[in-house]
């Protein structure tokens, strides 16, 4: 597989490639990559064929989108990249209306975000997190109202309930309006959560899935080694951590060391084997891969051709498997002990 190997997102016509390259990283100071530094790591994953490209609003102040507008218009891609960004997050402390789900916030979003591209459209307009206050109707409408006006051409929910993407799926396909063919949500061998109801729910409604943080934010990468304090090394998860939770837990490390035992029979890069691993997951299309410096890109893309035995991926997944409420074992209560398989 290579980054040529184009697949659809969601039941759709979209077609982007089997990794997105995620510019969190672009214009952070902080733990984020220098501009030019960023350019390579874009110029990078566009020669390898690569072709879509993920950024939000928020990220580096609204530095990364000017960054990838100027990358792509530079290079006179614009009509060969799919180029995603997302709304929802407050840009303003004190105004209500510069954050969240709301007609009024969407549409000063958006316009900001195209200006930043230097873009009048957006291919992927992503839903960045639920707000817990607009009702999904209204969110449907507005970006239904902007895919007719031409400003965006397909719409993605990211960090939100399965029921709410459900329900707008069930709605648009009912009303027979343009509704979401994708979600964004955490997925990695340390967080598999979204297995419980949010991949079925993909699946029942035709949206694949994008994961952000496929390495937990270097944790999979190797980056960080156990100490009696808990952890050492540079990176995310060194300063203020993003996720709320710290993934330096007995049973990550646990991962980890299955991880470092598959990737030394693979020789291959610690990264390369967990993005392996989600890339054979079902309802996975376009795992979003976050880097800030160009060693870390190319062992990325090794993931593509980094190929698994069923062996290994047993012994990855039994020892990541998150406790899910409903089982197969639980099937087999439910039918007598028989086996039963659903339509695919």
């Amino acid at each position: 597989m290579t980054l040529t190997n184009y697949r659809t997102l969601g039941r759709s016509g979209l077609v982007v490639s089997p990794l997105c390259l995620g510019t969190m990283t672009f214009g952070n100071t902080a733990w984020g990559s220098p501009d030019i530094t960023s350019q390579r790591i874009f110029n990078h994953y566009v020669d390898a064929g690569g072709n879509f490209i993920d950024t939000a609003d928020v990220y580096s102040g609204g530095r990364s989108e000017e960054l990838v507008g100027r990358f792509i218009a530079d290079r006179n891609l614009r009509d060969q990249i799919v180029l995603a960004t997302k709304f929802g997050f407050n840009t303003q402390p004190g105004n209500p209306h510069a954050g969240g789900n709301g007609r009024k916030h969407i549409h000063r979003a958006l316009e900001s975000s195209l200006r930043r591209l230097k873009t009048d459209y957006v291919d992927l307009y992503w839903l960045h997190v639920w707000d817990m206050v607009t009702p999904v109707e209204e969110v449907l409408y507005t970006l239904g109202t902007l895919v007719q006006a031409g400003k965006i051409r397909y719409i993605g929910f990211s960090d939100m309930p399965a029921w709410y993407t459900a329900k707008a799926a069930t709605l648009a396909t009912v009303r027979q309006v343009p509704g979401p063919i994708a979600m964004q949500m955490e997925y990695s061998l340390v967080e598999r959560m979204v297995e419980q109801e949010h991949i079925p729910a993909g699946h029942d409604c035709g949206l694949s899935l994008s994961p952000w943080s496929p390495l937990a934010a270097g944790f999979l990468a190797g980056t960080y080694q156990r100490t009696d304090a808990g952890a050492s090394g540079q990176g995310r998860l060194s300063g203020a951590n993003p996720f709320g939770t710290s993934k330096f837990t007995d049973r990550n490390w646990q991962i980890l060391g299955v991880l470092r035992t598959v990737a030394g029979q693979l020789n291959a890069p610690l990264a390369a084997v967990a993005l392996a691993w989600l890339l054979a997951q079902p309802g996975v299309t376009a795992p979003i891969v976050g880097v800030r410096q160009m060693e870390q890109l190319v062992d990325n893309l090794l993931a593509l051709t980094t190929q698994l035995t069923a062996d290994q991926l047993a012994a990855l997944d039994a020892v990541s498997k998150p406790n899910l409420f409903f089982t197969p074992g639980l099937k087999k209560m439910i039918f007598g002990g028989e086996t039963v398989q659903a339509w695919q």
